[in-house]
């Protein structure tokens, strides 16, 4: 929920949204955690799914038409860069697991 609470932070007049890579990050280690603790590759990839489902629901709104994502510009994306910044290094990690073994 941080990640896309911190999502349109700006450096001055430009967005930089850095939440999304430290998300991805997170999520990486959680992913990477995760498959230390148990041979399944399913149940590593428990903490992607799991942050997938959280975005997914902040996606949606609130029962008063309150928004989480939102924004003119690059904003307006930010769903999506939440997504693919934030998914793409725990895939990383589960496709490299899946290769080594």
């Amino acid at each position: 929920m941080a990640g896309a609470l911190l999502l349109p932070t700006y450096i001055g007049s430009i967005p930089f949204p850095i939440s999304a890579l430290i998300s991805g990050l997170v999520n990486a280690a959680l992913v990477w955690a995760a498959g230390r603790w148990t041979t399944s590759a399913r149940l590593a990839a428990l903490p992607l799914w799991t942050w997938l489902l959280t975005v997914l629901a902040m996606v949606l709104g609130g029962p008063g038409g309150d928004v989480i994502f939102g924004g003119r510009g690059v904003m307006a994306y930010s769903p999506l860069l939440l997504l693919a910044v934030g998914a793409a290094p725990p895939l990383v990690v589960l496709l490299q697991r899946r290769a080594d073994t």
